[in-house]
């Protein structure tokens, strides 16, 4: 599936559907410092928490940003038919061969987004981690351990739920809701993903859906509305301090 591309876009534009599920690049400009991609007011917030963070002693990293429809297909894909890790809600390895259609797409859902439903799609959620923290030569894992009270990144973690509402940010992936399991690396820019969560409806994940080769699509297509509200719409809502800082700061922005 081609990429929509462009080369500008109105700031504070609402996403199109091709944007909403990752069909279409339009509303996102790269980061270089980063290496990926953001919505561009999630990319200015995101530079803003950065150098607070800084002040403090943190190095934090964004290591994934925008992510394509494409590329939520191709980790879908791989993930069903066993080219790609895939884990339990322990993250412990389990065999694709051995479960059924249906069991892998259960098993899929608790870590990846179903292709088209990805945050990541909006350029408004990023992953992060606190580079100073990470020794010379180690790889980067996402692992919740490492964000808590005895981890790696525990700093960073105590550092984001004081401070992240201040630039705009939230953890949508706080806690077991039935659904996505805890993500306390992924962080969402609020006035880009509330909106974008409101207009992202089963309708559109059907017609993004349609006719691609999606592994496990009868079952998927069968379990729409309810994947939609437990891996889609399960999700902690953005604080109202997230909203009403990116507010203040555009307010007082000079003309």
């Amino acid at each position: 599936m081609a990429v929509q591309t462009a080369n500008s876009r109105p700031s504070g534009t609402p996403l199109s559907p091709l944007e909403l599920t990752g069909r279409a690049r339009t509303h996102v400009v790269p980061m270089g410092e980063f290496g990926c991609e953001l919505e561009p007011q999630a990319a200015e917030a995101l530079r803003a928490m950065r150098a607070a963070a800084a002040d403090d002693g943190i190095d934090l990293q964004a290591v994934s940003g925008f992510r394509d429809f494409d590329r939520q297909l191709s980790i879908w894909n791989g993930k069903f038919r066993g080219t790609r890790p895939l884990l339990d809600v322990d993250s412990r390895p389990l065999d694709a061969a051995a479960l059924d259609a249906a069991q892998r797409v259960a098993a899929i859902l608790v870590w990846s987004a179903l292709p088209g439903a990805s945050r990541h799609h909006w350029g408004s959620d990023c992953d992060v981690i606190d580079r100073r923290a990470l020794e010379p030569g180690a790889r980067v894992e996402l692992l919740s351990a490492d964000y808590a009270a005895a981890g790696r990144y525990a700093r960073l973690s105590q550092w984001l739920d004081a401070h992240a509402h201040e630039h705009g940010f939230f953890r949508p992936y706080d806690r077991d809701r039935g659904g996505v399991q805890p993500e306390p690396w992924h962080l969402s820019f609020a006035p880009v993903a509330l909106p974008a969560l409101n207009a992202l409806t089963t309708n559109l994940l059907f017609d993004a859906l349609n006719g691609v080769e999606l592994d496990g699509r009868e079952i998927v297509l069968g379990q729409l509305s309810d994947i939609h509200a437990r891996y889609v719409a399960a999700v902690a809502m953005p604080p109202a301090a997230a909203l009403a800082a990116r507010a203040v700061s555009r307010a007082t922005r000079p003309a």
